[in-house]
């Protein structure tokens, strides 16, 4: 087995995404403890390119487990990170809550099952952070819900029926 480890201090986005990929699988084939897999995590998400990278791919491929089972020292950095990780899992759950709608409206359920699956996993992440963290963040993203949207340029606005799904997967955190 060849060491991966990032090639450099700023790896790209495709990069991070690689990274994570052969780490995952890796931790997936028992071939790195949970603490080793931490450890490269940590390196990994302290840029903003390894962050999304990380979550780009562990949030959305179905095949890495990792988020399924948050093992302890994972936890323990992604606390550490605090702000920043709650920010993009939050985002994520956001968006995601809001395509499982716009999927089953064109009944792409295979895309709604993913996004689901996105949603879920964002929710429990967010049950082990930093409770005071997620209350902040969540408030202040809910505040501004009318202009956010599903578009990058924010141009198409969620319904109201997206912002009250939002808002109940949200409430999903406190079960």
């Amino acid at each position: 087995m060849k060491k991966k480890t990032t090639i450099s201090q700023e790896p790209s986005f495709i990069q991070s995404i690689n990274i994570a990929k052969d780490w995952c699988k890796d931790w997936d084939d028992d071939l790195l403890s949970d603490e080793v897999l931490a450890d490269r995590i940590y390196e990994l998400i302290k840029t903003k390119n390894g962050t999304r990278g990380f979550f780009a791919y562990a949030l959305s491929d179905s095949k890495c487990t990792l988020l399924d089972k948050l093992p302890s020292p994972l936890i323990f950095i992604l606390r550490e990170r605090g702000d920043h990780i709650v920010d993009i899992t939050v985002k994520n759950l956001f968006m995601s809550s809001a395509q499982i709608l716009n999927h089953q409206k064109d009944k792409n359920f295979e895309y709604a099952e993913k996004s689901n699956n996105i949603s879920d996993r964002c929710i429990n992440i967010l049950k082990a952070l930093d409770t005071k963290l997620v209350t902040k963040k969540i408030n202040k993203l809910l505040s501004e819900i009318d202009n956010m949207g599903n578009s990058f340029d924010k141009a198409v606005r969620y319904s109201a029926e997206q912002k009250n799904f939002i808002r109940e997967k949200v409430n999903e955190i406190a079960k």
